[in-house]
Parts: structure tokens; sequence; C-alpha cells
């Protein structure tokens, strides 16, 4: 629901402030400026700009989110120091330092943990189905964190198509506007205001589309690979973790 409604209040608000800055400041502003030129560019500008600034919010989100889910401190330390507790078969301490860690990588560990301390003493249980249990509950805690690393990913790369395909229909629109003053002339000349009008039309409405375009796909690839990355760590610290309680499960 909060994210739907954070959806729903970015394209509310993104094509606002669009509409108010192509209208209230572009077509305010004098003949012959960019702002001027951007307001020439016709109605889907307007467009344009509520997908960049949808791009900015969903951009500045991702970047928040992915904070959070980095922890507090190093992953490295923090692994450290959480493999120190469970050697000593210090298990609160672990989960403790898990709390105290939050992110991802902690979290999933935390479940896998937590499972562990409640079938390590389950006399109806061989070492198999414990550490069985254990890598259940990480991988359960994984399946619930890997979509909130994922989110608005789509997005992004939505926006992006979506944008080159709005710059794509207003240079259209312009060209055919540019093509249309061609084939009415006065004495046999050609309307070179409605022709320059139509050109700048399509070109404002192409490098709109373009930039927001270029940096959707930019962003989008720059989250995948920290997602990968968040993936990739919590992959090799599960395994860690999981080796280390079969190992005990094997020495009692």
């Amino acid at each position: 629901m909060k994210q739907t409604i954070f959806v729903t209040l970015n394209t509310l608000i993104s094509f606002v402030a669009g509409f108010i800055l192509w209208y209230g400041v572009f077509g305010s502003a004098d003949k012959g400026t960019i702002a001027y030129t951007m307001y020439e560019g016709g109605p889907l500008v307007v467009i344009l700009i509520m997908i960049l600034f949808m791009l900015v919010a969903f951009v500045v989100e991702r970047f928040l989110s992915l904070r959070v889910a980095k922890g507090k401190s190093s992953v490295q330390v923090f692994f450290k120091n959480l493999i120190g507790h469970l050697q000593n078969n210090d298990y609160e301490s672990a989960l403790a330092a898990c709390d105290k860690q939050r992110g991802t990588t902690a979290n999933v560990l935390r479940a896998g943990i937590e499972r562990y301390m409640r079938v390590k003493d389950d006399d109806s249980m061989d070492m198999e189905k414990k550490v069985a249990a254990t890598q259940s509950a990480i991988e359960e805690a994984n399946a619930l964190e890997g979509p909130l690393l994922e989110r608005n990913l789509i997005a992004l790369s939505t926006i992006a198509s979506i944008a080159t395909m709005v710059g794509l229909l207003g240079t259209t629109i312009g060209m055919i506007r540019a093509f249309s003053a061609t084939g009415h002339t006065t004495g046999g000349v050609i309307d070179a205001q409605a022709l320059a009008r139509g050109i700048s039309e399509a070109l404002v409405n192409t490098a709109g589309g373009l930039a927001s375009g270029i940096l959707g796909i930019f962003f989008y690839n720059f989250f995948v690979n920290k997602v990968d990355a968040f993936n990739y760590t919590t992959d090799e610290a599960s395994y860690e973790i999981i080796q280390m309680l079969k190992a005990k499960e094997h020495n009692k």
C-alpha cells in the first residue's frame, strides 16, 4: 500500500510540477531564450518533465533504500564479529550483533541463527535436519529481503523506455507540423516561422526523451549491479554460516 501511495503521489506531483514549469516558467520567458524554446516544444514537454521528475524521485528512493540495506557498519567487520560469537556459542550476542547492524545481510543471517537456536537442542532431529531447517529459514528471509532491494527497478526501466517513446512521438508531431508549413505558402513563400516552430518542437522533444531515457538506463544498470553485489554478499555470508553450524553439529 505504501508503495502504491508513493508511486501515485510521485506521478501527480511530477505532472503538476511539469505543467507549472512548462506553462508558468517557460511560457513566460522571453522569446529566443532556451526556456521559451522548451515552451515551443509543445504540451508533450509537460510529460517529459514529469517523467524526468519521477525518475529523480525513484533514484533518490533507491539510494536511500540501498543505504539502509547496507547496514550501519561495514559488512566485513560485522561478519567477523558474528563469526566470533558463533564460534564461542554465544548465540544471544550474535543476534544482538545482527540487531545492531541491521540491513539485508544481517536480517537474513539473524533468521538463520534464530532458527538454529530453536532446533539445536532438539534430540528428535539429526544433524542434516537441523542444518536444513536453518538453511530454510535463511532462504525464506532472503526471499523477503530480495523484493525490497529490487523495488522500483522495473519503474526505472519503464521510464527509460517511455521517455524515448514520448520523445519520438514529439519528434514526429513536430516534423508533421514542419512539413505542413511547407505545404502552405503565401505568394510562393514558405512560412518560415511555422517551419521553425515545427522543427524546434521536434528537436526539443527528441532531446528531452533521450535525456530521460539515457539517465533511466544508466541508473537502472547502476542499481542492478548494486543489488547483485548485495545478493552475492548475503549468499556468501549465508554459506559460511551454514558450513560453520554444520561443523558444530558434526563435532558434537
